[in-house]
């Protein structure tokens, strides 16, 4: 479980294609406290540390990505150099500075426009139609990764508002128009929706 925000910008470093795909992350993070079996949320998609190290080039974790994961998720995407937005497990006791987040992407929105909204960025997006009932104006969404509040909803589009901090220390100051990333609706939402089928 996570929380949304971001601690850390990593940079895809190798991509191997094998029975599943190996990527390996460069971090800040310290090898000594990311623990092998671990869940660490790359871009908003859950996954587990199958190694990590230190060498010339820095701190570095590796992940295996399943043909299932690539086929539901932006990870498809991603090539060597590609930055990432990293965010390690949730500890009892951490603060929640965002919302609940999971790890599991419930599909891909594709970035309809980006313009300039005083200092901050404003970020128009298209959802899946399936999704689009969850998405609710002034409701917690994560994308890539990242936990922010929606705006305004019409339909399937939606939009965020991207503030200076978060275009800094995040992969949203990199996007561009027609971009896709990986969307996790707020599972509060999904259970409310869930509850009213029995209501």
């Amino acid at each position: 479980m996570f929380t949304g925000i971001i601690t850390d910008k990593g940079r895809i470093r190798s991509i191997e294609k094998t029975g599943d795909t190996r990527v390996v992350i460069e971090t800040a993070f310290a090898p000594d406290k990311i623990d092998i079996g671990v869940s660490i949320s790359c871009s908003g998609t859950c996954l587990t540390v199958v190694e990590r190290g230190t060498d010339d080039n820095g701190n570095w974790f590796a992940v295996d990505v399943s043909e299932e994961t690539l086929s539901v998720t932006s990870l498809g995407q991603w090539e060597v150099g590609s930055t990432v937005n990293l965010e390690k497990s949730l500890c009892v006791g951490n603060e929640i500075g965002g919302h609940i987040v999971l790890g599991h992407v419930d599909g891909v929105a594709t970035i309809d426009s980006i313009n300039p909204d005083g200092d901050s960025i404003r970020y128009a997006f298209t959802a899946p139609d399936e999704l689009a009932k969850y998405i609710a104006p002034k409701g917690s969404i994560t994308l890539d990764g990242v936990s922010l509040t929606v705006n305004e909803v019409q339909g399937s589009r939606f939009g965020v508002n991207i503030i200076p901090h978060t275009q800094e220390v995040t992969t949203f100051g990199e996007m561009a128009k027609g971009q896709k990333i990986n969307l996790e609706i707020d599972v509060l939402a999904r259970y409310v929706a869930r509850l009213q089928e029995f209501a």
